[in-house]
């Protein structure tokens, strides 16, 4: 039984998504339950057109919500302890559930997670990971909007963390890992990257391939499984993507429709062109997770549909059941152990870390 605690109030249409979002989750997933928090006026009255979700959830009323525009200064000193974003995750850290999934705020978010939670021992900031479809399947590119700038040890520290995700979710045992950079050659980029991928493959990590640089053609081809980049190039690269896709999905609509022999090819290739929409759809890879606290919170897209809601819940159900932190912990354990002047063996995954918190 998998526990996720929801911000049903977060994203631009609320429980108008959340709540058919959740109904979804529990169909594929049924062994799933909700703790949900948000304004009772506003929730209360649609649970019952969503019974399966009502019978799978306990229900919190919350005084405010978030709103989307609110400044994370202003979001996390009027929110803390009564809006639906902080109770959902607070619910993480006293243990009332194994997760939380929001599509609020995002700075908000991150906020309210990093001051509740806190980052694990070693990580002094935390990552905003994506799931990234490619041309072979899927990698996680990470951080994507979370950390602006990263020095050396935070670059090492990302590619950790987005190893252990990869290992998660893709069932691979030793993720190959790169750092985005304007060149695949070791005399290229900034310092802060050449250093990075200098102890990157120093360490020789176990739990990781470290392949070295990849350029930004890399991400789509799947070139690794992992793409390591700090939080303002991250951004701009997923935002890119995200555009070029609705390009390239306009593009075709007004190419099918514009003579009556395209409108005639598009009859013999509709299976074709349903394959490649499905292979677009941001849909199924929404959900960001912040990498690097105690605890595991997932962003969904604030503009999102009930089918993008509920690939972002069961993005969380898959690293809850996969041990997520665990691997993160064991992981970090290892790294440091290996640094000049440290004691200590590899630690086995799932092995307690002595790490605490920040």
């Amino acid at each position: 039984m998998v526990t996720i605690s929801i911000d049903v109030m977060g994203g631009d249409f609320g429980p108008e998504v959340v709540l058919p979002g959740l109904e979804l989750v529990l169909e594929r997933r049924p062994e799933t339950r909700f703790a949900l928090f948000g304004k009772e006026q506003a929730v209360v009255p649609l649970l019952d057109r969503f019974p399966s979700v009502r019978d799978a959830s306990t229900f919190t009323h919350c005084e405010i919500s978030v709103s989307m525009d609110d400044k994370p200064s202003k979001a996390l000193r009027n929110g803390r302890w009564k809006s639906s974003m902080w109770k959902a995750i607070e619910a993480v850290k006293n243990g009332e559930s194994d997760g939380c999934v929001s599509a609020g705020n995002t700075g908000a978010l991150m906020a309210m997670s990093r001051f509740c939670l806190r980052t694990m021992a070693t990580i002094e900031r935390p990552a905003l990971a994506a799931i990234w479809p490619t041309t072979r399947s899927e990698s996680v590119v990470l951080d994507v909007g979370a950390t602006i700038g990263a020095d050396a040890q935070q670059l090492i520290d990302f590619s950790i963390l987005g190893s252990a995700m990869a290992r998660a979710l893709f069932d691979v045992e030793r993720p190959t890992v790169g750092l985005l950079n304007v060149g695949v050659e070791e005399i290229k980029g900034q310092e802060e990257i050449k250093e990075a991928g200098r102890l990157l493959r120093d360490a020789n990590l176990k739990t990781m391939s470290y392949q070295g640089f990849v350029e930004g053609d890399d991400i789509g081809r799947g070139t690794v499984d992992v793409v390591v980049t700090e939080g303002f190039t991250g951004n701009i690269a997923l935002k890119t993507a995200e555009g070029t896709a609705r390009q390239i999905a306009e593009y075709l609509r007004s190419a099918m429709s514009r003579t009556l022999m395209s409108r005639i090819g598009y009859i013999f290739a509709k299976n074709a062109f349903n394959l490649l929409r499905e292979k677009m759809d941001a849909r199924k890879s929404n959900g960001g997770v912040f990498l690097g606290l105690n605890g595991i919170v997932v962003k969904s897209h604030g503009g999102t549909d009930p089918e993008g809601f509920a690939a972002a819940v069961e993005l969380g159900y898959d690293m809850i059941r996969n041990q997520l932190l665990d691997k993160i912990r064991a992981d970090l354990d290892r790294f440091h152990a290996r640094r000049p002047g440290a004691e200590g063996e590899d630690l086995p995954d799932g092995a307690p870390s002595a790490a605490g918190g920040r």
